[in-house]
């Protein structure tokens, strides 16, 4: 999954792909570096960031999806907002990745439940903008797992198909170094939930202080974790470097497979 943030505060790469022309350039340059699915977000969900009104997500999400789905690109939504995702479905979306498991807005899993569409449900402790303020888990592996089984349970019972879920661990959001590194450790309990499993380490700040370096430098971080999400049976990882690691995410899933490499 390559990330592509329609935003000017983005953490990683905020202001770059602010405009339809250069976003959709570079939607294109990421499926043609190997991405299966490319996720188009609006509104920034790095810690501290403040929520951005739905019509301006729309505004800045939607003529980028068309473009990309006329191209035959298969298109997320990354959004908590239910009105963001109907119009990122109407204009051709395919799934919708929602950091909140639809607690942020009520309408959210009517929304996917009534478009039969995939949908990620990630862990989170509270909104971006507050996340990281006080972060306390007696166990994180077990409440993560314990918080993303009853959203799956929620998503049912308002008509999301169950085989149509994906789990996401939520690294870095409302999370401090050694959770990360525990539900990093612990993803063959989350894959156990019966969901495939998708994990962002992309050039978060735990791999910053792990390695001292600044966001810009965190390529070789990014893909050793990486191969090891993959090594511990991630079934998508979501990166900013898609050409850059596509090779080491090829080599890592065939030696997780056990498949020849051809």
């Amino acid at each position: 999954m390559g990330v592509l943030n329609v935003t000017p505060d983005s953490f990683s790469d905020g202001g770059r792909y602010a405009t339809p022309e250069a976003a959709v350039a570079r939607g294109r340059a990421l499926r043609d570096g190997g991405a299966d699915i490319l996720d188009v977000g609006g509104e920034s969900t790095r810690p501290g960031a403040e929520p951005v009104p739905a019509g301006e997500q729309i505004r800045r999400t939607a003529p980028v999806i068309e473009a990309l789905v006329a191209d035959g690109a298969i298109v997320s939504i990354d959004t908590t907002s239910a009105e963001v995702a109907r119009a990122a479905l109407f204009a051709g979306a395919h799934l919708v990745n929602d950091i909140s498991a639809g607690r942020f807005d009520a309408a959210m899993l009517d929304v996917v439940a009534d478009a039969g569409v995939p949908f990620v449900a990630m862990h989170t402790s509270a909104r971006p903008a507050v996340m990281q303020r006080e972060v306390r888990y007696d166990d994180v592996v077990a409440e993560v797992c314990e918080h993303l089984r009853d959203r799956v349970e929620v998503a049912v019972a308002r008509g999301v198909a169950r085989d149509q879920i994906v789990l996401d661990p939520g690294l870095g959001f409302g999370k401090q170094l050694p959770h990360n590194l525990a539900l990093l450790h612990a993803i063959p309990r989350l894959a156990a939930l019966g969901h495939p499993v998708l994990v962002g380490t992309s050039r978060k700040s735990f791999l910053g202080h792990l390695t001292g370096r600044p966001v810009e430098e965190r390529l070789m971080a990014t893909a050793g974790s990486v191969a090891a999400t993959i090594a511990l049976g991630a079934h998508i990882v979501r990166v900013h470097d898609v050409v850059e690691l596509r090779d080491a995410i090829v080599v890592a899933d065939a030696i997780a497979r056990g498949a020849a490499v051809r």
